[in-house]
């Protein structure tokens, strides 16, 4: 097995599942290694079969995998490779889990709702996992579901700073698609110059799945760059919606950013004649060809997981890959 050794006693595995190898393939090109082989494949039933092809034990296990339609087949893979790797006596897993399944249930909204984010942290635990690495959790509560070390990456950085290379000294507002994420759109505006901040006023059905309507923004938007920023997009509804909302209020042109490309039908669509000047995310989950449109960019999300990744493994602080800020 190839395998990336900073210290002697101790060896650095990368096992892939089959969700987004494409990210899995440029996290080991970051590092400088390579994947381990991993016999994985389905029964006709349906059942998923795993297994390392080389021995894992008493070494440093790293499982990537994403997480896009459909979810529960991927999150199944990715359990039963942390649980082989747990029975083959690897010295400790990390689960590497970009996009982090379920993060939109993360509390009851109404009753006899589950919290099924807090199901799948103990999913985890119970597979063998000691430790979880994700970026940009839908709410930050999400890191207290898992019983263990929880490394909270910030695509903010990513995206932020290659914005600031599209809009140049044009006058900007950060565009937040709720209240709920205000507190994300100040950390945006630390990292553009202390922009300022907008957000946009939106109802939603609690029965209706991937339904909410923007109604007004709250904010100056006249003859600014809107950067509406979201963690992901889904269908495509919303944030559609909220260019339009901000285009009737002024504003001189939007630039969509958001982490996680989930992308559901009919947002391709949605995206691509929302009147955006740019939509801009990262690749935390694949965007298949059949959904890249003209004005979509899709940035790595690969090195700041590697550098996670070898922070970890050399029992390092995550928190400096921020400089404290994100």
């Amino acid at each position: 097995m190839s395998e990336l050794s900073y210290n002697v006693d101790k060896k650095l595995v990368l096992a892939s599942g089959r969700a987004h190898p494409e990210l899995a393939q440029q996290i080991a090109d970051e590092l400088e290694t390579e994947l381990a082989p991993v016999s994985a494949y389905d029964f006709a039933n349906g059942e998923i079969y795993v297994r390392p092809g080389d021995s894992v034990r008493g070494k440093e296990c790293f499982v990537i995998q994403s997480h896009p339609f459909p979810m529960n087949n991927w999150l199944m893979e990715q359990l039963i490779m942390i649980d082989a790797l747990k029975r083959a006596s690897a010295r400790r897993i990390t689960v590497v889990s970009p996009f982090y399944p379920y993060a939109r249930q993360d509390k009851k909204g109404r009753g006899r709702e589950p919290i099924t984010a807090r199901l799948v942290a103990d999913l985890y635990k119970t597979a063998g996992a000691d430790r979880i690495m994700s970026v940009d959790l839908h709410t930050s509560q999400i890191q207290g579901f898992f019983d263990g070390p929880v490394d909270h990456l910030m695509a903010i950085p990513l995206l932020a700073d290659y914005i600031r290379t599209r809009v140049g000294n044009e006058p900007l507002t950060i565009v937040s698609p709720d209240t709920g994420r205000v507190r994300v759109a100040e950390m945006w505006a630390e990292r553009l110059g202390h922009a300022p901040l907008a957000f946009v006023h939106k109802t939603r059905d609690l029965t209706v799945p991937n339904k909410a309507e923007s109604k007004t923004v709250v904010g100056d938007v006249k003859d600014r760059v809107c950067i509406l920023i979201d963690d992901m997009i889904d269908t495509g509804g919303t944030i559609s919606g909220a260019v339009s909302v901000l285009k009737n209020a002024g504003a001189k042109d939007v630039i969509i950013a958001a982490t996680h490309p989930v992308f559901s039908d009919p947002a391709a669509q949605r995206l691509s004649e929302s009147g955006a000047r740019e939509v801009v995310v990262t690749n935390t989950l694949p965007v298949p060809a059949s959904k890249h449109f003209h004005n979509l960019t899709v940035l790595s999300i690969a090195p700041l997981l590697a550098r996670a990744i070898k922070e970890v493994f050399e029992d390092g602080s995550v928190t400096s890959l921020f400089d404290g800020r994100a």
